[in-house]
C-alpha cells in the first residue's frame, strides 16, 4: 500500500505580505542553497517572522533551486574530460543540480584504435598502451570511437540532456588528422579530391608568430594540417557537424582554432579562408548553436578577429593570471578585473576556466593546485558577468600527488564538480543574467574579494587561512541573508552595511529573491528496489502550480514540495510500483517523470574475503560504499567495518545492505587498497580479494611473478601446442611483491605453457631464444633468466612513513634522505590522512635509513624546528605536532 505524509509546519506568520512571500516561494521552489531575504529597506525584517531555522531551511538544497540558463554563455560549462557518453548519462541529475547550463565532450569522432587500452596514459608517449589524446587526432568526421561510445550512446546522452535543460557542446579537431595515415579514411581523403592536406602541412612549424606557418604547417607530434579552405572538406565537415546536432548537440568548441586560417590570412593562389564563415553560417540551426574556438594567447594570436569569425574564444591568459592570484593569495581587483584580451573586445564573447586539460596534463597544474584553491578560483571567475566557465573535470582520483588519478578513460571524474562551493556559485550566476558587476576588496584587504552584482547578488571570496569577519559597504539591498553553500553562514545588510563571516579558504555566496520559470517534478531518496517492509521518498516540486504523483492505475493525488511518499507497507515480496509524477508551471508548462521500483526479499548478505599482506596490521577493515546513485551511500564511516580473521588466515565481512554497485577498500587504518583516491575493488558476492584486486579462482591455472624494472610488462604465450596471443601480448600487473609484475592464466583442459615478455617498446626477453616454459598448472616466479617453484620473497624496503599535525590545507615536506640532496623547495605535498588536523607521507629510503625534513605551506610559511630541522633516524612511522617527535601513529 501507499500513502503521502504531508511535513506540516507551525504557521509563524503575522502579516499578509509575509504569508504571500512564503506562498511564492512554495510554488517557486528555489531548490539552491540560497538566501533569504528582505530586499525591501522600508518593510519589516522578514526573519522576525520566520524562525532562524526556517530561514536556514528556505536557504537549503532541498527547497530551492535555479534552472540552467537560455543561452550557453550565460551559464557554467562543465568539460566532462575522457567520462563516455553513457557515464555522462548516468551523471545528468548530478549535473543539473550542480546548476551547470551545459556539458562539454571530449571529441567524439573515429580514432586510431590500433591500441584499444582505455588508459588516460599507458605509460609510454607514443599512446601504444592507451592515452586520452587519441580522440584529438580524427581519422574520419563520423559519431563514435571506442574510448567514448557510439553514436546511439551519443543520441541517447544528449535525449537525456534535454530532460534536464541541459546543452551539449561537441569537442571537434578539424585542424588535423592522425599522424598514421593508414588509418585516415579513405572517404575522409576523397572528400578534399585526395588533396586533404597543406601542401606544407607535413613540415613543422618552428615559429607560431608566423601567420602563414602557423596555419598551413604541421604541429608538435607530426600532426599534419588539413587543408580548411577545401570545399569539398568542409562540405564533409559540415555533413559532421549536422549529424552532431541533428543527434542533439548544440554548440562546438574548436581545438586548436588558431591553427586554422581567418579570412584575411595570406594563402597561396589568391584563395581566401572561409572555413570559419562556412562552419558557422551553413549549419543547421546556425543562430542558436554556440561556438567558440580555443585560441591560445600569445605568438600573434589574433584573439578578437577570431573572436569576430566563430562567436567565442578562450582567454588563456586570464586563466593564468587567476591560477598566479590565487596560489600566491593575492586577489587584488585591479589585477583580477581585467580579462587579458584586447582593447575593445567584447568580454561576452569568452570562455574562461580556471585550468584546462592541457593546463592539467602538459603545464604541470595537476601539482600546482589543490582542490581547495580550484573552488576558490572558480569562485571568482564564475561569479563574474562576463565570460563563459568552464569547469574541467580533473581525472578521478587526480590531483597534486597522482596526476592520473584512477588511470581510466570513461569513468566520471573528481566529485569536485558538484561540491557545495562550485554549486553555489554556479546557480548563483544563473539567477544574475542581465546584472552588471562592481569587484571590491573589502576595506583594502586584497586576500579577500566581494563580487557584487547589481543590487541583488554578491560571492566573497576569502583566501586567507582565518575566517574573515566583513564590514564594509555593499550595494546590496537591506535584508538578512543566508550563504548558498552548506555552512549557511548568516549576513545582515543594513543601511548598506554588510556584516558576517566568511570562512577561511572558502567563500560565500549571497543573494536575493529571484524567480525561476522552468518546472520539474523529481523523487529524492529513489532506489530501484527495496528489501524493507516499506520505503519513504521525498516527493519534490519545482516552481510548479501544482503537482500530482499516481501509483500504478490510481488516481493522481495532489502534493507539495518536500512531502513523503511512503510506499509497499503490507504488500507482497515482488510487487513494482510505478510512480507517475506530473507538475504543471505557471506558463501552462506540464512536466512528467516516471520512477519505478519492486519490493524484493531481504537479502541474505553478501561475503568478501581479503588475503592481507605481511606487512599490514592485524586489524583490518573493509570500507563499502556505493556511489552509482545521486548519493553516495555507505555501510560504515571510514575506515570502515572490522573484518573477521577465518581459520584460513584470511579476513571476511557480510553486510546486508541492497546496493546495486557496492565497491570496497580494504586498510588497517594505515595501508590501504586499492590506494588513496582510487575507486574500491567491484564487489562480488564469495570472491576473495587481494592487494591486487579479486583473486583468480580457477584451479588449472599457471600464475607467473616476473621480476622486472619496466614500468609496463606483456607477457605473449600459448598455451599447451595452441596459437600464440597477438604481440605485445597481454599487460601484466604490479604484484604484492615489490620489483615483479604478475598474471594469471587459466589453461583450460591444457597443462603447459611456452611464454616470453616484453614492455611493449620491442625490447623483449624470450630467455635467449628459448622463450620460457611452464609445464603444470601453479605458481612460479621469474628472475633473471631462471623460473623457480612459488611466489618470490618479498624485496625489503625502508620507508618513513611522517603524519604532521598542522592547520596548513596543503602542506609541503622538504626532507633530505641519509646524506644524500635535498628535495627541491618547496618539496613534495603532503597528503590527508585518517588522523583529523594531520597530513601524511610515506617516503621510501632505499638503502638508506634516516630522514631530515622541515615542513612548509607553499607560500614561504616554514616549521624547521627551529632552525634544527627534524631528524628521524630509523625506519617505521612518526607523528610530529608542536616541534614534538613520536613514534607510531597519532594517538
Amino acid at each position: 500500500m501507499f500513502s503521502t505524509k504531508l511535513r506540516k509546519q507551525k504557521s509563524i506568520f503575522k502579516r499578509l505580505v509575509v504569508l504571500l512571500l512564503i506562498v511564492t516561494l512554495s510554488i517557486t521552489s528555489i531548490n539552491y542553497k540560497m538566501i533569504f531575504a528582505d530586499s525591501n529597506p522600508d518593510s519589516t525584517d522578514l526573519t522576525t517572522d520566520l524562525s532562524e531555522p526556517l530561514a536556514r531551511a528556505l536557504a537549503s538544497t532541498s527547497s530551492l533551486s535555479v534552472a540552467p540558463t537560455e543561452n550557453i554563455g550565460d551559464g557554467a560549462i562543465l568539460q566532462a574530460f575522457c567520462w563516455s557518453f553513457n557515464t555522462i548519462k548516468a551523471n545528468m541529475k548530478n549535473i543539473a543540480d550542480a546548476g551547470y547550463t551545459s556539458i562539454q565532450t571530449s571529441p567524439i569522432n573515429a580514432v586510431d584504435d590500433s591500441y584499444p587500452t582505455m588508459k588516460l596514459y599507458g605509460g609510454s608517449d607514443d599512446g601504444k598502451g592507451g592515452c586520452w589524446w587519441w580522440h584529438y587526432q580524427p581519422t574520419d568526421w563520423t559519431i563514435g570511437n571506442y574510448q567514448l561510445g557510439n553514436r546511439d550512446e551519443f543520441k541517447s546522452m544528449c535525449a537525456e540532456a534535454d530532460k534536464y535543460g541541459i546543452k551539449i557542446i561537441v569537442d571537434v579537431v578539424p585542424n588535423h588528422t592522425a599522424n598514421n595515415q593508414s588509418k585516415v579514411s579513405s572517404n575522409l581523403r576523397n572528400s578534399a579530391g585526395g588533396n586533404l592536406y597543406h601542401d606544407t602541412g607535413f613540415i613543422k612549424c618552428n615559429s607560431y608568430s608566423d601567420r602563414f606557418q602557423c596555419t598551413r604547417y604541421s604541429m608538435d607530434g607530426g600532426l599534419p594540417d588539413v587543408d580548411t579552405e577545401n570545399r569539398g572538406f568542409q562540405n564533409y565537415f559540415i555533413k559532421f557537424l549536422n549529424d552532431c546536432i541533428a543527434s542533439g548537440a548544440d554548440g562546438f568548441r574548436y581545438d586548436t582554432a588558431k591553427h586554422i586560417g581567418l579570412s584575411d590570412d595570406n594563402c597561396p593562389n589568391g584563395v581566401t579562408n572561409n572555413f570559419w564563415s562556412r562552419v558557422t553560417t551553413e549549419i543547421t540551426n546556425a543562430s542558436n548553436i554556440f561556438n567558440y574556438g580555443e585560441v591560445l594567447q600569445g605568438d600573434n594570436e589574433r584573439l578578437a578577429a577570431y573572436a569576430g569569425e566563430i562567436g567565442s574564444t578562450t582567454t588563456s591568459s586570464y586563466g593564468s593570471k587567476i591560477r598566479n592570484a590565487i596560489k600566491s593569495n593575492n586577489l587584488n581587483k585591479s589585477s583580477i578585473q581585467s580579462y587579458e584580451v584586447p582593447s575593445g573586445m567584447d568580454t561576452s564573447d569568452l570562455v574562461t576556466w580556471v585550468e584546462s586539460h592541457d593546463n592539467y596534463i602538459n603545464d604541470g597544474t595537476w601539482s600546482q593546485l589543490d582542490d581547495e584553491q580550484i573552488k576558490l578560483a572558480w569562485s571568482v571567475i564564475t561569479a563574474r558577468k562576463d565570460g563563459a566557465p568552464l569547469f574541467f573535470s580533473r581525472p578521478y582520483g587526480g590531483g597534486p600527488s597522482n596526476k592520473w588519478g584512477a588511470n581510466q578513460i570513461g569513468i566520471a571524474g573528481s566529485d569536485l564538480y558538484k561540491d557545495d562551493e562550485v554549486a553555489a556559485v554556479n546557480k548563483f550566476r544563473n539567477a544574475m543574467v542581465g546584472q552588471g558587476e562592481y569587484l571590491e576588496n573589502p576595506n583594502g584587504d586584497s586576500n579577500v574579494l566581494m563580487i557584487q552584482r547589481g543590487t541583488v547578488g554578491a560571492v566573497i571570496v576569502n583566501s586567507k587561512y582565518n575566517d574573515y569577519s566583513i564590514n564594509c559597504s555593499t550595494q546590496l539591498q537591506d535584508g538578512t541573508y543566508y550563504s548558498l553553500t552548506d555552512d549557511h553562514n548568516k549576513f545582515e545588510v543594513k543601511n548598506h552595511i554588510i556584516t558576517g563571516t566568511i570562512p577561511r579558504r572558502g567563500s560565500a555566496v549571497l543573494m536575493s529573491y529571484t524567480n525561476p520559470t522552468t518546472p520539474s517534478v523529481s523523487l529524492d531518496n529513489f532506489k530501484s528496489t527495496f528489501s524493507t517492509d516499506s520505503v519513504t521518498f521525498t516527493l519534490k516540486a519545482q516552481n510548479t502550480i501544482s503537482a500530482t504523483y499516481k501509483i500504478n492505475s490510481n488516481s493522481a493525488v495532489n502534493y507539495n514540495n518536500g512531502d513523503s511518499l511512503v510506499i509497499g507497507a503490507g504488500d507482497s515480496i515482488n510487487t513494482e510500483y510505478t510512480i507517475t509524477l506530473t507538475g504543471v508551471g505557471s506558463d501552462g508548462k506540464i512536466v512528467t517523470q516516471t520512477y519505478t521500483t519492486k519490493k524484493v526479499a531481504q537479502p541474505l548478505g553478501t561475503t568478501v574475503y581479503f588475503e592481507k599482506p605481511s606487512s599490514w596490521s592485524d586489524s583490518i577493515y573493509a570500507y563499502i560504499y556505493d556511489e552509482s546513485g545521486a548519493n553516495v551511500q555507505i555501510v560504515k564511516a571510514w575506515p570502515g567495518t572490522a573484518m573477521q580473521k577465518e581459520s584460513n588466515g584470511l579476513y571476511s565481512i557480510t553486510f546486508t545492505e541492497s546496493y546495486s554497485k557496492p565497491l570496497v577498500i580494504f586498510n588497517d587504518t594505515v595501508n590501504q587498497s586499492p590506494g588513496t583516491k582510487l575507486q574500491g575493488f567491484a564487489v562480488e558476492n564469495n570472491a576473495t580479494y587481494d592487494i591486487n584486486g579479486k583473486k583468480q579462482t580457477t584451479t588449472n591455472a599457471i600464475t607467473i611473478f616476473y621480476k622486472t624494472t619496466w614500468s609496463t610488462s606483456n607477457i605473449h604465450y600459448k598455451i599447451g601446442s595452441g596459437a600464440w596471443t597477438t604481440v605485445p601480448g597481454i599487460a601484466m600487473s604490479p604484484s604484492k611483491v615489490n620489483g615483479y609484475q604478475t598474471i594469471t592464466i587459466d589453461l583450460g583442459t591444457s597443462n603447459s605453457l611456452t611464454a616470453c615478455f616484453n614492455n611493449g617498446n620491442n625490447i623483449w626477453d624470450n630467455n635467449s631464444t628459448k622463450n620460457y616454459t611452464f609445464s603444470s598448472s601453479g605458481t612460479y616466479t621469474v628472475s633473471d633468466g631462471n623460473v623457480t617453484n612459488g611466489e618470490p620473497t618479498a624485496i625489503p624496503t625502508n620507508t618513513i612513513t611522517v603524519y604532521y599535525y598542522t592547520s596548513w590545507s596543503s602542506p609541503n615536506i622538504h626532507y633530505q634522505i641519509g646524506s644524500g640532496s635535498w628535495t627541491n623547495v618547496p618539496g613534495v605535498r603532503m597528503s590527508s590522512s585518517s588522523v583529523s588536523g594531520y597530513k601524511v607521507i610515506t617516503i621510501d629510503l632505499g638503502t638508506n635509513t634516516t630522514l631530515t625534513c622541515c615542513f612548509n605551506d607553499g607560500n614561504n610559511n616554514w616549521d624547521n624546528n627551529s632552525g634544527k630541522n627534524y631528524y628521524l633516524a630509523s625506519t617505521g612511522t612518526y607523528s610530529i605536532k608542536n616541534g614534538t617527535i613520536t613514534k607510531g601513529t597519532p594517538q
